[in-house]
């Protein structure tokens, strides 16, 4: 059906409609979509079966709830990322140039966002607040297992004032839930060398892997992507050092400041 069709059909049911309307919805700029409004469309597509209609309306109220980065928006965005990150059961992170955020001190955190070109105190903070809200999952009882591996060139970035702070937490933060290991430089050019990734699981929903730029935030949901790029993190995982290499790395780093 066209987005005219629809439209049709929609105002025929009764409520506001438009094409514009229609649109934001299939591109997700719907920022708080109405029970009625999807109980109109699955009218007009023809969703009969009252299970799966309770499960889109149960998404659609939820999606109404407003979750804390709703209060961050100015530097989170609509927080589409933290959104899935909190509902993962499972993110395993590649980082090739900085500490992921989950593990980031507030210190460290603070000078990235500086580097990133954020100049005014208030507005890092704001950054740096965000980012301390979102490890918050790292405490609950249904924690996310949280598997991370870490360029060397990361730790060689990390300012001098701090790396001894931030190299510790990496070390002190370490549970069976919990795993960092390191990506040395003699393993030389491996599989992620195109850049940075997060495959996040979710207990009943397929995956997701995320990547971003200097320009966009991108999300990839298709099989052979999520296939792709597990089969990428598995092959940089094997090039890892071990998880107790990993700590004695670290801790030789602390040693030779």
């Amino acid at each position: 059906m066209t987005a005219e069709q629809v439209t049709n059909e929609a105002k025929k049911r009764g409520g506001r409609w438009s094409r514009g309307k229609l649109t934001r919805i299939e591109k997700n700029e719907w920022v708080r979509p109405d029970p009625k409004d999807v109980a109109v469309l699955l009218d007009i597509y023809g969703v009969d079966d009252h299970k799966e209609r309770e499960a889109y309306l149960a998404l659609t109220r939820q999606a109404r709830q407003r979750g804390w980065w709703v209060g961050y928006s100015d530097v989170l965005g609509k927080g589409a990322y933290v959104g899935l990150e909190i509902e993962a059961s499972r993110i395993r992170t590649y980082e090739a140039l900085v500490i992921p955020g989950l593990l980031q001190t507030e210190a460290y955190a603070r000078a990235v966002t500086r580097a990133a070109g954020v100049t005014d105190e208030a507005d890092v903070e704001r950054h740096v607040e965000a980012r301390m809200m979102r490890k918050q999952i790292l405490s609950r009882s249904d924690a996310p297992r949280i598997w991370a591996i870490i360029d060397e060139a990361a730790f060689r970035k990390i300012p001098a004032s701090m790396r001894e702070e931030q190299l510790r937490h990496l070390i002190d933060v370490q549970r069976p839930e919990l795993r960092v290991q390191v990506l040395p430089d003699s393993v030389g050019l491996h599989a992620a060398t195109a850049g940075s990734f997060v495959i996040l699981d979710f207990p009943e929903d397929p995956s997701v892997v995320y990547r971003e730029d200097i320009m966009s935030s991108l999300f990839y949901e298709e099989p052979v992507e999520i296939e792709h790029c597990e089969l990428v993190y598995d092959h940089v995982h094997a090039s890892a050092l071990s998880i107790e290499e990993s700590r004695v790395f670290l801790e030789n780093l602390i040693e030779s400041q």
